[in-house]
């Protein structure tokens, strides 16, 4: 009605459902599992980088936080993933990609430059050595786009064709339908690992890009 578009809204809504934290010395159950869970993903996080990587642990913190409930929510029926659209996982892929590079461009062009080409490389290959460390650099943000698109889109259709399976067989092979629900609910429970293991991955190779360049 208003022309704002509801996806908006539906990445919004989960994030009014985190308790925030108080100043009382007690605070609520959840409160402390979600600290604790921010404490340990942030730890996981800037263990490898140095100190002037610690600036980004707020931003890759929130940003696995993000992807992790959106993954997460969308396991629920009559739900929709934005994480399975390429667009919205590029859109978070590449300025954050881009980030990483132009910090290390910044702050120490020479040894930036200098992943291009591996060190002892014979002089006949420096120039396919170049174009390929180039291509595998600019595949980057790509590829942590296409990973985390792939991965969630599978595992929905596989859901998907599985329970419509189960439903179809039902009245005609009902032990083969009641397997076909096992199958269903191992695969389900894998998908929650999935959708965990994906935002994990998703920032953590975000992190050792910028490790790279810091």
């Amino acid at each position: 009605l208003l022309g704002i578009p509801l996806i908006l809204l539906s990445l919004l809504f989960p994030a009014l459902l985190f308790p925030s934290p108080g100043n009382r010395w007690v605070n609520s159950r959840l409160s402390t599992i979600q600290l604790w869970l921010l404490h340990l993903i942030t730890k996981q996080l800037m263990i490898p980088l140095n100190k002037n990587g610690h600036k980004w642990a707020l931003m890759l913190t929130s940003l696995m936080v993000m992807l992790l409930t959106i993954n997460l929510l969308g396991l629920l029926p009559y739900t929709f993933t934005p994480t399975t659209q390429l667009s919205m996982n590029m859109a978070l892929a590449f300025p954050l990609w881009l980030a990483t590079l132009l910090t290390g461009l910044r702050n120490k062009p020479s040894a930036s430059l200098a992943h291009l080409l591996p060190e002892g490389t014979p002089t006949p290959l420096i120039p396919a050595l170049i174009l390929i460390e180039t291509t595998s650099l600019l595949i980057r943000p790509l590829a942590l786009g296409v990973r985390l698109t792939a991965n969630l889109t599978a595992g929905h259709l596989l859901i998907q064709l599985i329970s419509t399976a189960s439903v179809a067989l039902a009245p005609i092979l009902p032990a083969v339908s009641i397997l076909t629900m096992a199958i269903l609910l191992l695969l389900t429970i894998l998908e929650v690992a999935v959708a965990m293991i994906q935002a994990y991955v998703f920032v953590l190779l975000l992190s050792l890009y910028l490790q790279e360049n810091i």
